[in-house]
């Protein structure tokens, strides 16, 4: 191959990724966002993405080598995943804390929050997907200035309905403001 045809190929090839590229990251209703989403060791476990869909947002989620189980899967306020993150009424290492809490355009409680996301469920091999549509945000309101992350929590989210019978007086703080879900496993930056 001459050098010529060799440099309109690769000019070709190039321009074709370009195209595939655009279109993955613009989509048919708009601008789309992705998160990587790594464990406090810093390993990759996982992606995120975020679209518009008919009016509403496409939140779609495919992780691997977290344990097995159901978890707490939310968006949260800020756009910084620190797995070193100190909380500064404690004085502890609270990994991912710097995320913020829920993603909340309403603030309402927990289970209402604009970020509470339906359970993470995964599989005995560590892997997990989920795939749907939400009318609580819209992609814009999740790019503010000090973006958002997504969370994956060690423990399921009781989304704050505890029966009664179980708190007869209702559920308590801790429970309206996380759902009980337990430390932050994983988080993403969504960009």
């Amino acid at each position: 191959m001459t050098g010529k045809a060799h440099l309109t190929l690769v000019a070709l090839l190039a321009t074709g990724v370009a195209a595939v590229w655009t279109t993955a990251a613009i989509g048919a209703d708009g601008p789309s966002a992705r998160a990587a989403l790594h464990d406090v060791s810093g390993r990759k476990v996982g992606e995120l993405s975020v679209r518009p869909e008919g009016g509403a947002s496409r939140v779609s989620v495919r992780v691997s080598g977290i344990p097995k189980g159901v978890h707490g899967f939310h968006l949260h306020t800020t756009g910084v995943c620190d797995p070193k993150a100190v909380d500064p009424s404690t004085g502890a290492v609270t990994p991912f804390f710097t995320a913020g809490g829920h993603f909340d355009l309403a603030q309402a409680s927990h289970g209402e929050h604009s970020g509470d996301l339906p359970p993470l469920l995964v599989g005995a091999d560590g892997t997990g997907t989920a795939s749907f549509v939400t009318d609580r945000f819209r992609l814009r309101q999740l790019m503010d200035q000090d973006g958002s992350a997504v969370i994956v929590h060690a423990l399921p989210d009781n989304f704050a309905h505890i029966p009664p019978r179980y708190a007869p007086n209702g559920p308590d703080e801790a429970t309206k403001k996380t759902g009980d879900a337990g430390g932050r496993i994983a988080c993403g930056v969504i960009r």
